[in-house]
């Protein structure tokens, strides 16, 4: 069981706005805004026939939620890609005599790191999710020749479940003097 230490100088949490997305080992451009990483375990209620009036609770299946990440739109085309390997129009539609595939089965699946930094940079935190894959592309947002906003792109994964990398210490942060 991994030790935890408390650094008791901390009194403030970590913020949720320092934070990148990894996934084939390097870190993907550009991400903005991550979904919350989210488990729920159903409840089965059971009772015994001498039980009076009141049932029993046990832990059931345990579901992860998917995860969204929101980036600017550029033409980094790492979202796109992972989309199109679980479907691709551009094969689906070729003529029965040059059908490619639609999917690509053998790699479709990435395991992906969430990695969070304090303020002055450092990994105070990081979590692995496991088996991930594309269900929701979003290729770009609305179009608004009124608006003032970034075009926004989105994926939507489905997971197999998370773990908080516990070899992850909480660092000492720096300290800054005055250089007067």
């Amino acid at each position: 069981m991994a030790q935890f230490t408390v650094n008791a100088a901390r009194l403030d949490p970590y913020k949720n706005f320092k934070f990148r997305v990894k996934w084939d080992g390097r870190y993907v451009a550009g991400v903005s805004k991550v979904s919350p990483l989210k488990r729920t375990t159903e409840v089965v209620k059971h009772r015994d026939g001498g039980d009076e009036s009141s049932s029993r609770k046990s832990p059931g299946r345990t579901e992860f939620d998917a995860i969204t990440l929101e980036r600017g739109v550029t033409h980094d085309v790492e979202f796109e890609q992972w989309a199109n390997k679980v479907w691709d129009y551009s094969n689906a539609q070729a003529g029965p005599d040059q059908r490619l595939q639609e999917v690509s089965l053998a790699d479709f699946r990435k395991d992906i790191v969430i990695d969070v930094f304090n303020e002055a940079g450092q990994k105070v935190l990081s979590y692995q999710v496991f088996r991930c894959w594309v269900s929701e592309y979003q290729s770009i947002s609305d179009l608004d020749a009124n608006a003032n906003a970034v075009a926004i792109q989105h994926i939507k994964f489905e997971n197999e479940g998370w773990i908080r990398d516990v070899g992850i210490v909480e660092p000492k942060e720096p300290t800054y003097s005055d250089p007067a």
